[in-house]
């Protein structure tokens, strides 16, 4: 796994000049806007994302064909794909979390403690998208991948306003069930959300193996 990670890493070295450029932007939206946390999501998300390009490189030419001619199995070909998404995820929130305490300081716009709550809440977010996308891209590679994830999150949504509908039907009060969630408290929440968060990445790393092993190339 560890040849894996360098390989990717050498990838996300050939991109310096598009990273750069995120984070530039992201300071200045916020040094503009005063809003030192808007980088922590917009640097996070967007590096993350990265994740699903390393796998649209490595089918580039029927690139994997060489790929698993080398020591490796699919199966850990499919987990790093997912350790390397929660390494960049983790590693560009930290950066993030940098440049925002350095725009608090020169702005006062928020407090660090603030900037840090946001950040730990984010985490868990980040490992969500990542474990969404992998298994779609995995499937379907790049192009269906992306219609494939757009339809599922259409899905999400449509699922989502139905509960909303069926829950007014039967009487629940979701406003009231949200403000006992809250009384968990930051940490509290925080621990379900993470909790959520890696069973969706097991669950989602599980399907992913599944769709290596049955990949022909």
């Amino acid at each position: 796994m560890k040849g894996l990670l360098i390989k990717d890493f050498k990838l996300m070295k050939m991109q310096k000049n598009f990273f750069i450029m995120i984070v530039v932007i992201s300071f200045v939206v916020s040094l503009l806007t005063e809003d030192a946390t808007f980088m922590l999501g917009f640097i996070t998300f967007i590096t993350s994302l990265f994740t699903i390009s390393t796998i649209s490189y490595d089918e580039f030419d029927n690139g994997n064909a060489f790929l698993f001619t080398l020591p490796i199995d699919r199966k850990k070909y499919a987990v790093e794909k997912y350790v390397f998404g929660m390494l960049l995820g983790g590693c560009s929130l930290f950066l993030a979390i940098i440049l925002a305490v350095i725009l608090n300081l020169i702005e006062k716009s928020d407090t660090i403690s603030n900037i840090l709550i946001s950040a730990v809440m984010l985490l868990p977010f980040v490992f969500l998208l990542v474990s969404i996308m992998i298994p779609f891209q995995l499937k379907f590679g790049s192009e269906k991948g992306r219609i494939a994830i757009s339809a599922a999150l259409g899905i999400v949504f449509a699922i989502s306003f139905i509960l909303g509908e069926l829950a007014a039907i039967l009487g629940i009060n979701i406003a009231e069930v949200i403000n006992r969630i809250s009384l968990l408290g930051a940490g509290g929440l925080f621990i379900v959300i993470f909790i959520i968060s890696m069973i969706v990445v097991l669950f989602s790393m599980k399907i992913s193996i599944s769709v290596m092993n049955k990949k022909e190339f």
